[in-house]
């Protein structure tokens, strides 16, 4: 059954990224017809992100007075009424104010679709879980590069928001009409607690931020390797290509980096090892004619831990705290992740060349490696405080 689950959620969650990747994909059109900078284009991207700083710790407490397929449905419905409004806009108001609709809506889909893997896998192959969830959003985003860039090319930028948006409706259906409950955690349902113990705060604040600068990186990957490809003469639609093979290639890498996890341990060994290759990647798109090769190491190598890094927030917190841990998971996150595309535009501004928003999301990458150490140290600290008063 738990499989069946992770197959359902996987796919409604590829409308995440799906939808995600429509500014980024068309952003060339909108800043066109209504004359935005790279700095402003940033902002749009990022404004997709911008709802979970304020709403991502009250989406954790409303979960002791809602299902988790309540809450899930109305998010993937906010993507698609968002999307909506995106496209019918006629300026960029309108645009931003889609954005931030679906950003509320992706807030509550993706903090319900994280705890309902934790739920459904906790203590059964939690990594291998998280990333296959994971990669769906890898999985959405590169349909997106491509399938975007071709509906703006064909019918104009307006018509990847209206596919975007069908996705995220048909998905909203299915989740409400076919998502169940663990039967271990329905009973439990009532004795939930919101506040979270002291040990649990630090183990979450970790986690959080390696997932927020390891998602930032990626994000400023996705958004500026096309610019810097065009920037080598790559035409539009052939350097959204050569990026989008990263998130294909990862889609596959990830879950075997899960599985290697779950089985054999190492996982701040894998992690290191990763971020090295990810630093690696970006720094490599800017030679000419290594765009593929360093896609490739960037997908095979560079993202794939990303379900290991997030499985680190169902790890963090007991069970019956999960929803209001995962509220102060996403508020770091989205703190993060709002904050990145508009520093990286604002460095392409500034200097005019797109090395300088790669060198930023290599350092991003780079902080990934203290936060996941951090969360292994506090792990190891509560262990032994554990077996002193077992002894006692």
């Amino acid at each position: 059954m738990r499989w069946r689950i992770l197959a359902l959620l996987f796919a409604a969650r590829v409308g995440l990224g799906f939808q995600f990747q429509t500014m980024g994909a068309v952003g060339g059109d909108p800043t066109d017809a209504f004359g935005l900078d790279n700095a402003e284009l940033g902002f749009m991207i990022g404004l997709f992100m911008a709802p979970g700083l304020v709403l991502a710790l009250p989406a954790g407490i409303i979960g002791r007075f809602a299902s988790d397929r309540t809450l899930a449905g109305l998010g993937l419905a906010a993507l698609a009424v968002g999307s909506l409004v995106s496209a019918l806009a006629a300026g960029p108001v309108g645009i931003g104010a889609g954005r931030v609709l679906c950003g509320a809506g992706f807030l509550l889909a993706t903090l319900y679709f994280t705890k309902m893997v934790a739920d459904w896998f906790d203590g059964h192959e939690i990594a291998t879980a998280m990333s296959v969830l994971v990669m769906s959003w890898p999985f959405g985003i590169a349909m997106g590069q491509v399938g975007h860039t071709w509906l703006a090319d064909l019918h104009g930028w307006r018509a990847p928001f209206m596919v975007a948006a069908a996705w995220c409706a048909a998905a909203a259906l299915a989740v409400i009409a076919f998502y169940r409950t663990p039967r271990d955690l329905s009973a439990g349902r009532a004795v939930r607690m919101t506040g979270l113990l002291r040990r649990e705060w630090g183990l979450i604040v970790a986690a959080g931020t390696a997932w927020g600068v390891f998602n930032a990186g990626y994000v400023v990957y996705l958004s500026f390797g096309p610019t810097l490809l065009e920037a080598q003469g790559m035409g539009t639609l052939a350097a959204a290509s050569v990026i989008s093979v990263g998130s294909w290639v990862m889609i596959v890498s990830g879950a075997l980096c899960g599985q290697f996890v779950d089985r054999l341990g190492r996982r701040d060994i894998v992690i290191a090892v990763c971020m090295a290759g990810a630093i690696v990647a970006m720094m490599l798109l800017s030679v000419p004619g290594a765009g593929l090769t360093a896609s490739l190491l960037f997908g095979l190598i560079g993202m794939a831990p990303a379900g290991v890094i997030m499985a680190l927030a169902g790890q963090a917190v007991a069970p019956e705290r999960r929803a209001f841990g995962m509220g102060i998971f996403f508020t770091i996150y989205y703190a993060i992740m709002s904050a990145s595309p508009p520093v990286a535009g604002w460095l392409l501004d500034r200097t005019g060349a797109a090395e300088t928003a790669m060198a930023f999301g290599a350092a991003l990458f780079a902080a990934v490696i203290p936060a996941t150490i951090a969360f292994r140290r506090l792990t190891a600290r509560d262990r032994a405080e554990m077996m002193e008063k077992a002894r006692a």
